[in-house]
Formats: C-alpha cells, structure tokens, sequence
C-alpha cells in the first residue's frame, strides 16, 4: 500500500501537458522519442529573504514560507532602484518533490552570486559566480525513483572580490540582482548520455561540439564531436546517429556509427558530412538547419536532442574589411544588453528574452554585445533564429581582484562560456578579458589561449578586446576603439569595433549628459537624446577597411550599483516602451531590403510646449510633410551626410506653429483641420504615411498588451507588459497627461507587485502605464480592468480587455498543494544589508569610479 501511495504522488509530481515548448535545456531542444525525460522545475519553490539558519535540512518547517516560481528575484524592486536600493545579502529557496524517475539532475542555468546546494541536508556544490550552469546529480545522494527528496539552496549575492565580476556593488556599473533568476530544469537520463561540456570540464570536449570546414555557396562541410559517457557497471555497444534536417523537417543527411563504450567511461565520436548547396546564415537571412541527434541500443533511444545550427563562414581581413559567406558585409550598427527588467530585476522569462531581440532586431540593430557576462540561454537561442550577431563577454567592468582565487575563477569563466555558446551560428566574438579593466599582460594571452584552445576549428569565433590593454594590439583578432583610430599614424593592423558608442559622459559625479532622457522628461528631453545619438551613430558608418562600427551603450533602461539614477539612455525604457530614439535607429533599415518596411515617424507631438521645427525619422527617399489640413506642404529628402547607409532626421523648419492652431480649434471651430501628414517616398511614389493630431481633453483609458507575436504561457513564470494609456474622444494618446492608474486583474493572472514598488496604481508618464501581468499555471481567460485612481465625473473613463493565456506544453515536476499557503511580503520588511559608508567614503569611492574611468580614457 505504502509504494502505490508512493507511485501515486510520484504521478501527481510530475503530471505531463502534451509535448513540451520548443525550449533548449542544457543546450538541447527536445525531441519525439528523446531517451532523457525533463521537467520544469521552477514550481513551487519556498522562498525566504534573509538568511535561515538550519534550511538545509530536511526536516526543516518552511510552512510558512512564500511560495514562488522560478525565475525569481529575492525582491521586487521600483522601476528606478538604482544606487544599491536593491537587496543583497542571503536568501534561502526550498524545493520538496517526488523523484519521478532514477538517474536525476537539476539543471540551474543560474543562480546570482555565491550559492550552496543541498540535496536531502547534505551540501551537494558550492559555487561561485552568477551568470553560468549549476548541475546536481542526485545519484550522488542515492535519490531513486518515488523517493521524497528536499534540494535547498542558499543564494548570497552580497559583495564578493573573489570571483568575476567582483567588484563591489556601490563601485559598480550594473546591479547584482539576487535570486534564482533563470530557469530550473529536473532531467533524468539514462546510464548512457551525451555528456555536458561544462560538466565534463575537457578541453574543447564534451556533449556535442558542430563546426564547418570549406564552406561556400555550393558546398559546407560539418562535423560534429559527439562525446558519449557509460555510468553503467557493463561494456555497452550502441548506435549513434546524428541526422541533419533543414527548416522544412526534410532529411538531408544521416551519420551513423557504432560506439563501444567501457564500464564508466566516455568516448568521443567525430562524424562528418558534406551539405550540398547549403543555406548560410546571416542577420539578414537566419536560416537554421536542425541536427537531431540519438543514441540507440537496439530500437531503444537512450539519449538525444536536437541542435540548431546555422552554417556561416566569416572573416576579417583588415583593410578589406569584414566578410560575410564569402562577401564583404555591411557595417556594424549594433547594441550592448543588460539584462534586467522593470521590478523583476534579472528575473525575465523566456519570452522577454525573446523579445528584447526582437526589439533590437526592430532597431535595425545587426548585432549585440552581452554587457558584461553572458546572457539568458534563450536570449542566444533567439540571436540564432531572429538573425543578430552577438559577442559574449566574460563578467566584468573595471576590476581585477588581487585575491588568488579570483584569476583562476575569471579564466575558468570563460572556458564555461565558450563550452556552452560554441555552437551558436550567432556568435561573431568571445570578449574574454574584463571590460575596462587595466590587468597583466600574462593574463590578456592566457585569456586569448583558451579561446583559441577551446574552439580550436576553422571559421573560429574570434577574440575581441580593447586596443590598449596589455598584450591585445599584438596578439588580439579585433580591437576596440573609434572612429579615426585607423587613421592614426600607430593604427592597429587588426579591425577596429567601437564596443560602446552614444553615451556622453559628462563626470561620474553628476551624470549630465545629452544622450540620457527618461521617457517621463517628455518631448524635448527625447528629441535631444535622438539628435545626440544620431550623431554618434553617424560616426559608425564611417565605415573603413578597418573600422566597421559600433555596438550603442545601452539601448535599455537599466540599473546601475554606484548611481542613484538609472541609466536612462535607453531607446526604450525599463518596461520596453519605446523613446524617440528608437525611430531614429529604425529609419536605418534598408527599406530597398527584402524583409524593412518603409517608415516615417513624425516626432513632434503637437502641444503648446512643441518645438516649431518638425522632425520626421525616415529611410525613404524624401519625406512630404503636409500641415494643417493642405495648408503647408514641404518635401524635404533624406540626407545622407556620412554614407547613403545612414539616413539623418529630416528637420522641417518651423512647421508647427502653436497660434496657428489655436486660430483654427479656438476661433474658426476647425479643430480637425489641426494635423500633420508625414508620407515617404522612394522613387517618386508615396510608399508609407502617418497622421498625427494634438490630443485634447484626457476622456479615455485604452488598454493593450505587448506580446509582440509571443502569447503569455500559463507556466507560472511568464509575464507580459500591459500599458494602460490616457487618450482622448479620438484615440490620441494625451502625453502631458498625469494620472494614478490602478489595475485590477481577475481570472487566470496577477499583477506582479508587493505594495511597495509604485507599481499599482502606477503614475502615467508621457501619456501611459505600464503593469507586468503573471500568468498562473493553468491556461484561460484573463480580465484586466484599468481606472484612474480618483474617479469622477469628467475623469478619464476605465478601460477593459480581455486576453487569453496559453497551455503549457512542458511537464511540471512539483507536489500540488494541498491548501494555499499565505505569501508572506518579506520584500517590505528587508533592506539593502550591504556595506555601509560616511558621506566622506562615499565622496572618495565616487572618486574612484571617475578616475577609473579617466585612467582608461572612456568617453563612450
């Protein structure tokens, strides 16, 4: 009776929904007929704030613990918590289920800061670092099949000098945001299995290692290492077969091979093949083949997964510039990305990961810097399908840390970085030093050794680092600098990237600077910051055979450790709305491409505090712009005062006139005659056009939601952007409007909030406000209702809207509750417990920080 009791909750641990989502664990997507069984493990978890003496053993009452899903932020944070507002310090997460299978692993893609795993009480690894895997083999702990099992962790995101990044928090550029903040996966394998290669820890080894030789237009070869591990006690003979598939499904090659693999022990298999005609890869073009791989015994799969790969050849020649499957490309005009997120900190699904790329990608941006550690395993999968170049950099900004463990740690980083990115046909460069960081030159050629150590194959993603740190003009395969750098009489030999263009520092003290503009600063403070950087956006287009451009410093709204103010640089701000700077990179898309719409913006909103001159973002031609109903009409062109590539604001002078207007809406009753007309054109013919009127009284809410193509997935973790705007009778947004408004949610979702981050009921800022909306974990409707937080009479009417959430595809792995168990808002009560500091010590660290940054000459 006790082991059908015991199969019966080990059913309801682990109760399936079809097949699951097309999301890549531990570096494979699944497949029909895998071998290995995964859940989600990110249900379900007890969460305590503050340090829990004890919370690592078994018998330890959580009861009272908030129950949270993974990924999770230790504390909701306001949309501007910059300046150490956020927590650091110790937090504790408990997980009880049912072992639904022998041969267990937990998969954490990671955890910020220091961490100790326990598996039933006992410490399973400690480690160190924020931003890689995790792996915990159960077996170890002798956990089997319908056991009852407790993993604990304890996450410390608290300063730490012996690890990258390492340098303190209040010194910092960005936010140690604290928790288990990506996704948890339980993944049961059989005793043989395609091995991990950060696990593994072997020199350009371990799992499943693609790479090209000889590529071109009318052939690519493709190897693949597969490296194969027997747990088991016996010899075992087994099949591996590695098949290629194009993005139809349709099978294009098949390698297969007998292994032999002796009692615990691993074996690596080379195979190769040759793709005829193949279809390349690149930005404008991600075309993804799909290699499933499977290991057999007999009929039975034992193990396997699907890789999606993209074959590209690429090449810097110096002063031939950079070249692309065989042809020289375009300039770079791409971004860095942080990755945290209004309230949530890092915690961003997988969805908003794959949207912020296709947010860049919108941006007309060609490729990403990881800023300053790698990213979210879906934000790379996304780079591989939506078609951006990235370059991903090991932890770090302006620190070396003198304690021993700390290079030793940086170096290891970076060989875990490469093991888990090498095959995505996205990557263009490993940044393997620490950004802005003065260091040994001992340590720039080691860190270059083990990129070319660990990819040691043709078309190799190369090595990229600022020009005068020690050892990288000599050695390095790309530089940073600027524009005129190649121009120099001691110009590089190698091609130059601008790494971080557009911010304007004035002094680390004030933070002044031309290119930073909160969206809520309205139409001039946004105008200002699209002007300041066009023009330095301008200067990545002065494309040489050297210089090939530059990555924008940052095109987020983000959270800084050592400032009070956010970073508000951003072309969108922290919640994704976006900036007018957003449209002035988007007038950069080619509209003659295949695959960029022509567009015309008008930025100008019309109000009694518009500026007269009219300015229009555009890749047209010419733009016409028509004003007050046929009275003005002016056609201006595009100009191109750089490179045809580059398409600077048309400026139409004095345009809008506010008496003007007013002699039409006040005196002669024309208020509908009051309207600008912007339409573009390309080769004499009008090819887009859009409207705009001044908006008048606040008479309306209007709600949407900002999927983006994405629906919300009913797993518990997912959430959208919802954005409540103030309108008036004709559904123009009112910019200037301010208003509280309260949200209220009911059916199948929830407000993400806690009563102390402003975020319900939220302020309107530049005409809208935005909430994040969380799905729970069954699908359904869901009714969100938005409302001024004073009511009356002639205050703007409520808005309602009804969305749907979608299934969950995947598989939980979690005991249902059997009473709901009371969250308890610790976020409230708990404070930043980091280091405190007189107003002298702060003057000085602040000090520090500029100097920093004046010894290494940045000016971004």
């Amino acid at each position: 009776m006790k082991r059908l009791y015991t199969l019966l909750i080990g059913l309801l641990c682990c109760f399936s929904l079809q097949a699951m989502d097309e999301t890549s664990v531990a570096g494979l997507f699944p497949i029909a007929n895998q071998g290995r069984q995964v859940w989600n493990f990110n249900p379900e978890w007890r969460f305590h704030l503050g340090d829990a003496p004890g919370a690592e053993a078994v018998a330890y009452n959580d009861r009272n613990w908030e129950v949270v899903s993974t990924p999770h932020c230790v504390k909701l944070e306001p949309s501007e918590a910059s300046g150490c507002r956020n927590y650091q310090g110790v937090a504790w997460y408990r997980k009880h289920f049912v072992a639904p299978a022998n041969n267990l692993e937990v998969y954490f893609e990671a955890i910020m800061g220091k961490q100790w795993v326990y598996v039933n009480g006992k410490l399973a690894q400690e480690h160190f670092g924020g931003y890689l895997p995790i792996m915990i083999d159960l077996n170890r702990f002798g956990i089997k099949k319908g056991d009852k099992c407790v993993i604990a962790v304890k996450a410390d995101n608290s300063n730490d000098k012996t690890y990258p990044p390492g340098k303190p928090q209040y010194q910092l550029d960005f936010a140690y945001h604290g928790g288990i903040y990506r996704d948890v996966w339980l993944i049961a394998k059989n005793q043989v299995y395609i091995t991990n290669a950060i696990k593994r820890n072997q020199q350009a080894g371990g799992g499943i290692f693609v790479h090209y030789e000889h590529i071109s237009e009318q052939s690519a070869g493709v190897l693949v290492n597969t490296e194969l591990f027997n747990a088991g006690k016996a010899t075992k003979t087994v099949i591996l077969e590695n098949t290629i598939l194009d993005a139809a499904g349709k099978v294009i090659k098949k390698m297969t091979n007998k292994v032999v693999l002796q009692p615990n022990s691993a074996q690596t298999t080379y195979q190769q093949t040759t793709v005829k005609r193949p279809q390349l890869w690149s930005p404008e073009r991600p075309y993804l083949y799909r290699l499933v791989t499977r290991v057999k015994e007999g009929k039975q799969v034992l193990d396997g997964g699907m890789t999606k790969i993209g074959i590209r050849s690429f090449e810097f020649k110096g002063k031939e510039g950079f070249w692309l499957n065989g042809k020289r490309y375009r300039q770079f005009v791409g971004a860095n990305r942080h990755q945290d997120f209004a309230y949530v900190g890092n915690a961003v699904p997988n969805s908003q990961q794959w949207r912020d790329v296709l947010r860049l990608k919108n941006a007309g941006f060609n490729l990403i810097r990881t800023a300053h550690y790698p990213q979210d395993p879906s934000f790379m999968d996304a780079c591989d399908e939506l078609g951006i170049f990235i370059i991903v950099a090991t932890p770090g900004w302006q620190f070396f840390g003198k304690d021993p463990k700390f290079e030793p740690r940086v170096l290891q980083n970076t060989r875990d970085i490469i093991r888990r990115d090498r095959n995505h046909p996205c990557v263009l460069m490993w940044e393997p030093i620490l950004n802005e960081t003065p260091f040994k030159e001992d340590f720039s050629l080691k860190s270059l050794q083990i990129t070319k150590e660990e990819y040691p194959y043709p078309y190799r993603p190369v090595a990229a680092a600022d020009v005068h740190s020690k050892g990288v003009r000599d050695n390095y395969d790309v530089v940073y600098g600027w524009p005129g750098d190649d121009e120099k009489a001691d110009a590089p030999r190698q091609n130059i990237l601008t790494r971080e263009f557009g911010e304007n520092v004035d002094d680390w003290y004030a933070h002044n600077a031309l290119n930073r503009a909160s969206r809520s600063w309205g139409e001039q403070a946004m105008l200002t910051q699209a002007f300041s950087l066009a023009n330095s956006a301008s200067e990545m287009h002065r494309t040489t055979g050297l210089f090939l451009g530059g990555c924008l410093w940052h095109p987020f709204d983000h959270q800084r450790g050592y400032h009070p103010d956010p970073y508000f640089g951003g072309i969108y701000d922290a919640f994704r709305q976006t900036k007018y700077a957003y449209y002035m990179f988007a007038a950069q898309r080619n509209a003659r491409e295949a695959g960029n719409e022509p567009m015309v913006y008008i930025a100008n909103e019309m109000t009694q505090f518009s500026d007269s001159n009219v300015v229009v973002f555009s890749n047209c031609d010419s733009v016409r712009l028509t004003t007050f109903d046929g009275a003005h009409v002016t056609t201006l062109p595009v100009t191109h005062p750089v490179d045809k590539a580059y398409n600077a604001p048309v400026v139409f002078k004095h345009a809008w006139d506010f008496w003007e207007a007013r002699e039409l809406s006040y005196k002669q009753k024309s208020p509908h005659k009051v309207n600008m007309i912007a339409e573009g054109i390309i080769d004499g013919k009008v090819v887009c056009s859009t409207k705009k009127m001044p908006s008048r009284r606040s008479n309306h809410l209007r709600l949407y939601v900002d999927t983006m193509g994405k629906n919300l997935v009913a797993d518990g973790s997912d959430f959208v952007v919802v954005v409540a705007e103030v309108i008036d009778d004709s559904g123009h947004v009112r910019r200037p409007a301010k208003e509280y408004v309260r949200f209220t949610v009911t059916g199948e979702g929830e407000i993400i909030d806690d009563g102390t981050i402003n975020a319900n009921p939220r302020l309107v800022e530049w005409g809208s406000a935005p909430m994040l909306l969380r799905s729970t974990r069954k699908a359904g409707k869901i009714h969100i209702h938005a409302e001024v937080q004073f009511p009356g009479t002639n205050a703007p009417t409520p808005a309602d809207l009804d969305i749907e959430s979608v299934p969950y595809t995947g598989t939980f792995c979690m005991i249902p509750q059997q009473a709901p168990i009371k969250k308890v808002q610790t976020a409230a009560t708990m404070q930043y417990t980091g280091e405190q500091f007189t107003e002298e010590q702060k003057a000085q660290m602040l000090k520090e920080v500029q100097d920093q940054q004046a010894d290494f000459g940045i000016t971004k």
